[in-house]
């Protein structure tokens, strides 16, 4: 079977320079609610916003591309589709509610879905991660995991323990993802041990990090991980409730691809928040 059509949208994913991905998402509603996500309740305007600062890639679901891309079409960024959430009520079991098809029609680079392990639900998700990668395969679909410690086995603590993070990697390379995201161990030692579990072709992206309080923390995190092999970043809260959405996203973009240091990426932003020239990067 050919898989010409995966490797062309994997291509599209990440970046030739620096083999690295760098995705926003903007799908938090379902899962989280949506009195307390400020930066995305304008939806469009968020996503006009991180599109001015030329990501890989934006997640969102199938209501918010119909409604929000139609403009965009022909930009470089890719959609990556997100088919299934856990809930507010729920929050410990994701729930598949898109199907691969409607992912390939709407010009989608790649499907992406979640899975909580180590808790009550996680058979459940992993037997339909197992389903949906066997599609995926069949139609030249890379498949993007949400995969997180954070079942009802795992403690607080337990979350960014490598141990766990490894534990997800590995299983969401073995159910046949293509890329999987996940949560920062919380330094690029522990994090390389995290890397070393899965084959060197499969990528592994990093969340915004919960445990992160502070623009320097945020941005430290994102250059210690890119120089421990972690393959990219999907972030989300982080960027979209930040003052200057495009700045931000510019700024991240030159940690991941272009190398910068964390001062220079701070100049870099501080320069872009500014003089607003954000064509220029």
């Amino acid at each position: 079977m050919s898989m010409l059509g995966k490797e062309i949208r994997m291509s599209r994913l990440v970046n030739p320079k620096s083999n690295k991905m760098m995705a926003i998402t903007v799908d938090h509603a379902i899962s989280r609610g949506i009195a307390g996500m400020t930066g995305i309740q304008d939806v469009q305007s968020a996503i006009d916003k991180i599109l001015l600062g030329k990501p890989d890639a934006v997640t969102m679901t199938k209501g918010i591309a119909e409604r929000c891309m139609p403009q965009h079409a022909g930009d470089p960024a890719s959609i990556l589709m997100k088919i299934s959430n856990p809930a507010p009520a729920n929050p410990t079991r994701d729930v598949v509610f898109g199907t691969v098809d409607e992912a390939i029609r709407m010009g989608a680079d790649g499907v992406s879905m979640g899975a909580i392990m180590m808790g009550d639900f996680q058979g459940d998700q992993i037997e339909k991660v197992g389903m949906i990668a066997e599609e995926c395969m069949r139609k030249g679909m890379p498949l993007i995991g949400h995969v997180y410690p954070k079942g009802e086995n795992v403690s607080m603590e337990g979350r960014t323990a490598w141990e766990n993070i490894a534990y997800c990697v590995r299983s969401a390379c073995e159910l046949g993802m293509d890329i999987v995201k996940t949560t920062y161990t919380g330094d690029p030692d522990s994090m390389a041990k995290v890397v070393s579990c899965v084959p060197s072709s499969f990528r592994i992206v990093i969340q915004g990090g919960d445990a992160c309080n502070t623009l320097d923390d945020y941005l430290q995190m994102t250059r210690d991980a890119m120089d421990c092999g972690v393959g990219g970043v999907t972030m989300g809260r982080f960027v979209w409730d930040y003052r200057d959405v495009t700045a931000l996203v510019i700024t991240l973009r030159y940690i991941i691809h272009e190398g910068y240091s964390v001062k220079e990426a701070k100049e870099l932003l501080a320069q872009l928040e500014n003089d607003k020239n954000y064509d220029q990067f």
